[in-house]
């Protein structure tokens, strides 16, 4: 494997303490003209111009209001992505398929395609024969002009690219993941991870992630089965009920359905959701998790849960869930949310992983409680501590 990379550059404070209520603040989208990065783009600019309301964004409600968070408006988009469809044209799919309201294409047409200006070619493509490091520096290097371009007081890297397989011992090379997550580092970028993948996670960048002084938060987005797991799971140990066993199947299209019909993919993504109820319940109930792609759904996902549990005197009893939405409109607002945590965060000089920031993810940082409520709490401390005096 090659090293990694050693000239991480530090974030110096006249940097960082720029007031969040006057600075831009930059979002960069690693896999920027997938579904979820669209609608995010999408929806920043229809709920800054008043056009939806900000259904879904925790940071837009009240306990948040004197968190000192970048306001919608100062958000400024871009990314990397190896595909070529233009935003406005991906947003004109997702409309037809139900995911954008009809109509909002058109409405935010210039904030789309302002975006799509600045999402540069990722990689590794088909036959690259950069290094690590040579391609690393390219795209910190796409980081660092965007910074400089539009005269950004930061900008924060969100990893919400295809999952991948996890890494082999035995590979040479930096899974793309971790690619970008380097160039993150490299550039002083605030990092958040989405998706299961490696990411910033990766052994190799532990040295440069720990010296950075950086803020980050992951992984893999808890958008719908196992946020519903997050609720549930508690409240079979709350009640003193046993957990025989929990059995899920989700069945979705579109480019995640594509990407997790690979069984490694999918298993990298079953992790996360496993955890939850490991953490939750203390051990892991019999049962597994499947996945299958179903191209006709599109951006739509179902996800069915069964649940065998005994009662008082033994008595076997079973709850059956079932969740059908769009993963696209769920993640969208989350990932708003955690690119302004995580600037705010930076603005604050706060360094390393968010532990408090558990909220959103399946596997996230620290070892803290799984139940949604406590997640919940500790994310309405942390706003509190973004507003408050020195960090």
């Amino acid at each position: 494997m090659d090293a990694a990379p050693t000239d991480v550059v530090r974030t110096s404070p006249d940097v960082v303490r720029n007031s969040s209520e006057s600075a831009r603040t930059g979002v960069w989208f690693v896999g920027a003209r997938g579904s979820v990065a669209t609608t995010a783009v999408a929806g920043c600019a229809a709920t800054a111009a008043g056009l939806h309301p900000p259904t879904g964004m925790v940071t837009e409600t009240a306990p948040f209001a004197e968190s000192g968070l970048p306001p919608l408006t100062s958000l400024v988009f871009g990314g990397h992505d190896t595909a070529s469809c233009p935003l406005p044209k991906r947003a004109e799919q997702l409309e037809a398929g139900g995911v954008l309201p009809y109509g909002l294409t058109a409405a935010v047409r210039a904030e789309l395609t302002a975006a799509d200006a600045e999402i540069r070619q990722g990689g590794p493509l088909p036959g690259d024969t950069r290094t690590d490091d040579a391609l690393i520096a390219s795209f910190a290097a796409d980081l660092t002009a965007f910074r400089t371009r539009h005269d950004l007081a930061r900008v924060v890297v969100v990893n919400v690219s295809s999952t991948e397989p996890a890494p082999s011992p035995a590979d040479s090379s930096l899974a793309p993941s971790s690619l970008y997550a380097a160039a993150a580092i490299r550039s002083g970028c605030p990092y958040v991870n989405f998706t299961p993948s490696t990411g910033v996670y990766a052994p190799a960048l532990a040295a440069d992630l720990a010296a950075s002084g950086l803020p980050y938060a992951g992984r893999d987005g808890k958008t719908g089965q196992t946020l519903l797991r997050a609720v549930l799971a508690p409240m079979f140990v709350q009640r003193a009920l046993s957990v025989r066993a929990w059995s899920g199947t989700n069945l979705l299209g579109g480019g995640d359905g594509a990407a997790l019909a690979d069984p490694a993919a999918a298993a990298a993504k079953n992790a996360g959701k496993t955890r939850v109820l490991t953490d939750a319940l203390g051990q892991l109930p019999q049962g597994d998790v499947h996945i299958d792609e179903v191209p006709a759904l599109g951006d739509w996902k179902t996800a069915w849960d069964h649940i065998a549990f005994e009662g008082f005197l033994g008595a076997r009893m079973t709850l059956q869930t079932t969740w059908q939405g769009c993963d696209s409109a769920l993640a969208a607002p989350l990932v708003l949310d955690l690119a302004r945590l995580l600037a705010r965060a930076h603005e604050r000089g706060i360094s390393g992983p968010l532990p408090a920031l558990a909220f959103y993810f399946k596997d996230p940082d620290g070892a803290g409680s799984a139940a949604l409520a406590d997640q919940y709490a500790d994310l309405l401390d942390f706003g509190t501590a973004l507003g408050g005096g020195a960090a």
